[in-house]
């Protein structure tokens, strides 16, 4: 991590919560970010090596709870807060400082749609119609010029990249599409929960927020966009005894006589130039280990053997593309930088 006068200093907002220790462990091999403000509130004053070992060595600061933070130190702020506390934090900071914001707190551009899934009323209403939707690869041109981002949720990406060429294409019956999602453990945070104890989730595996779950209206609002008018999805998540990583296959009937193979071609066609999203060669099966520990997103059509059906999958690691590492190609745009700076590592393997 340099320190020059053209570093970006950049604050990190909850770096004591998974998305914010990989968020860290991005930035201090980013050749143009210099950390200089991290927050953790239940770990104030103690040194980040204390609270993930991993991360020593790196001349980072302390950590320091919100209200003690130094604004005048940073030039952005990525906040990797819980949802529902981000809005009014956001709301408070100096207008100069940009923001990348990790959670759902300002993905959702409709308010009653944001109170009906979130429980309250949205506390910072007036930043939202200005904030721009962080999905890098449909919307970079907004990013570049915006001061608040806000970063989507890990199965919003991974479904989204698989379906937007789709249904904006009209290659599928957009009022049948079923995602059978999968993600590991760190997706639900650090945070002490019954429902991720070891022996709760340890060689098994099951659903959660059936018919419920949060990321729901945020798949919705941008394949209605796509679509051109209000669509619902069948989307159901799986918890998975794995630390990392996540897939979804998705189920999608043909529209107006087209084939897999449309699809396929179609998929192809919008992300040939895109530094992180590829389509897996033809026959072979992407799986979490293919990502692991990086940006990349790999994707996959198969022919059903139901006539006029198809099956879609894809993979991401949910913590860098499905999270930080999001919000590192996001932050390279606001400051005119290439999207991929301290990004290039290529997935872990085995």
């Amino acid at each position: 991590m340099g320190n020059t006068q053209d570093d970006i200093r950049v604050g990190v907002l909850g770096a004591s919560g998974y998305t914010g220790a990989d968020l860290v462990r991005l930035l201090v091999a980013h050749p143009r970010a210099r950390i200089t403000l991290m927050t953790a509130d239940r770990h104030a004053g103690k040194p980040m090596e204390s609270v993930f070992p991993h991360l020593g060595g790196y001349d980072l600061p302390d950590l320091v709870k919100v209200e003690d933070a130094d604004w005048d130190d940073c030039d952005v702020v990525v906040c990797g807060l819980p949802h529902g506390t981000t809005q009014e934090i956001i709301a408070a900071l100096p207008e100069r400082l940009k923001v990348a914001d990790m959670s759902a707190d300002f993905r959702l551009r409709n308010m009653d749609t944001y109170a009906e899934w979130y429980g309250h009323e949205h506390r910072a209403p007036a930043l939202q119609p200005d904030a721009v939707y962080g999905l890098t690869e449909y919307y970079r041109d907004d990013i570049s010029k915006a001061r608040l981002v806000a970063c989507p949720g890990c199965y919003p990406t991974a479904a989204l990249l698989l379906l937007l060429p789709v249904v904006g294409g009209g290659l599928v019956d957009a009022d049948d599409i079923v995602i059978d999602a999968k993600s590991g453990t760190s997706g639900a945070g650090r945070s002490l929960k019954e429902g991720t104890l070891f022996c709760e989730v340890a060689e098994g595996i099951h659903p959660y927020g059936v018919a419920s779950h949060r990321h729901a209206p945020e798949i919705e609002q941008e394949l209605s966009v796509a679509a051109g008018r209000d669509l619902l999805v069948n989307f159901t998540p799986h918890l998975m005894p794995m630390n990392r990583g996540e897939l979804l296959t998705t189920y999608v009937r043909l529209a107006n006589g087209h084939t897999a193979n449309d699809l396929r071609a179609a998929l192809a066609a919008r992300y040939a130039d895109e530094p992180f999203v590829r389509l897996a060669p033809q026959g072979m099966a992407p799986a979490t280990r293919h990502v692991r520990g990086s940006n990349h997103v790999l994707l996959q059509v198969y022919e059903d053997r139901i006539p006029n059906r198809a099956i879609l999958v894809s993979t991401l690691d949910n913590l860098v593309k499905g999270s930080s590492g999001q919000a590192v190609q996001n932050l390279n745009l606001m400051f005119g930088l290439p999207e991929t700076l301290g990004l290039e590592q290529a997935p872990l393997f085995p």
